[in-house]
């Protein structure tokens, strides 16, 4: 009997492919349980229409990725920030991941997820730095902070 998957079943099949098992597999174990449906026309065409939308939002999410990395990396994005210092050029504090995404929010209109920012320790220092993301797989770029003294 041929089923699609709608959930990983270890050693069976992966969730959306078709595969031909055994009818009283099929039918008492994994139709059952949900982990599975028949494979007739109907299923096949909504498999279909399913895998068509997922690419659709794949391809969508991408191109955002791809215009906010175009927007990052112009020459005038420059996250601002003004932060008391003292006289060795280190912050008092620090400059967390979420207030840069909040600054690049407030001046650019940009937003990005502060889980997406590769900083692995707050920016105590004044200056610029260069702050990685990762805004979608294979897509990455760099924020720009400079910060200045009060």
């Amino acid at each position: 009997m041929k089923v699609i998957f709608v959930q990983d079943v270890r050693g069976r099949g992966k969730r959306g492919e078709v595969k031909n098992v055994p009818d009283g597999y099929a039918q008492n174990y994994l139709i059952k349980r949900g982990l599975a449906k028949e494979a007739n026309k109907g299923n096949l065409n909504t498999l279909k229409r399913v895998e068509a939308n997922e690419k659709a939002a794949y391809e969508a999410e991408k191109a955002e990725a791809i215009e906010i990395k175009k927007q990052l990396e112009n020459d005038n994005t420059v996250v601002q920030f003004k932060s008391k210092a003292g006289s060795d050029g280190r912050l008092f504090g620090s400059l967390s991941g979420k207030k840069i995404v909040e600054g690049l929010e407030k001046q650019f209109s940009i937003k990005i997820d502060k889980r997406k920012l590769e900083l692995p320790e707050p920016v105590k220092a004044l200056g610029y730095t260069n702050v990685r993301v990762k805004l979608f797989k294979g897509v990455e770029s760099t924020i720009r902070v400079h910060i200045t003294e009060e």
